[in-house]
């Protein structure tokens, strides 16, 4: 099979490994690279995803209990670092506990100058959620760069993925060009999140040039 002249380079990621989690904004690091963050309602399967990435089983640690990120946890990956925020939207934890996870977020993305992108999950096989939809408005506010990430599209038949991304990016008011699918178990769409990466790393290192006006 050949390749295409006009296929997109992708990163490499060779050797992720874990930083530090973070429970409080003075805990936060601060990158002398790239950071993306990852963020998703509880059980979207943001572990999954990065496991996926970094081509690793246990890099991020999976739970069949919701809920359980609670922390910012940081891996590097090479060319860039990745934050795993905690998850949303859980039913089953205190108020008092939402709340807290509301203000790490919130102290997370204050320092938007520090964030090249957000990777937003939503599971591919459900309609997005009130918080989901909160999240994108957030988002939008705080003109921070993103792309929604679908999950476990493997569960879906093709056809049927088709139609829930129509569906999805309709409920979200986003074009279906900026919905990437994905599966951890099959590595569907992985090669595309990569792509995005590269393209993600390379405006966020390249140069700003200031122009100055010609004198007469």
């Amino acid at each position: 099979m050949y390749e295409t002249k006009d296929k997109k380079p992708s990163v490499v990621i060779k050797n992720a490994t874990f930083i530090t989690s973070a429970a409080r904004a003075e805990q936060f690091i601060q990158p002398n690279k790239p950071m993306i963050a990852v963020c998703g309602k509880s059980n979207v399967g943001k572990s999954s995803f990065i496991n996926m990435l970094a081509n690793q089983k246990k890099l991020a640690k999976t739970s069949s209990e919701p809920g359980r990120t609670r922390l910012v946890n940081y891996f590097d990956f090479g060319e860039f670092i990745l934050a795993d925020l905690p998850g949303y939207g859980f039913a089953r934890v205190s108020k008092g506990e939402k709340e807290k996870w509301a203000k790490t977020l919130d102290a997370f993305f204050r320092d938007k100058a520090r964030i090249a992108h957000v990777f937003m999950l939503v599971d591919s096989r459900h309609d997005p959620t009130a918080d989901d939809a909160q999240m994108i408005e957030f988002l939008h506010y705080h003109t921070l760069p993103f792309t929604v990430t679908l999950t476990k599209a493997d569960k879906l038949s093709r056809m049927k993925l088709k139609e829930h991304i129509r569906a999805i990016s309709a409920d979200l008011y986003l074009g279906q060009e900026n919905l990437l699918a994905t599966s951890a178990e099959t590595g569907y769409g992985k090669e595309e999140v990569l792509q995005k990466i590269r393209a993600i790393i390379d405006t966020a290192n390249a140069p700003c040039f200031i122009e100055e006006e010609e004198e007469e």
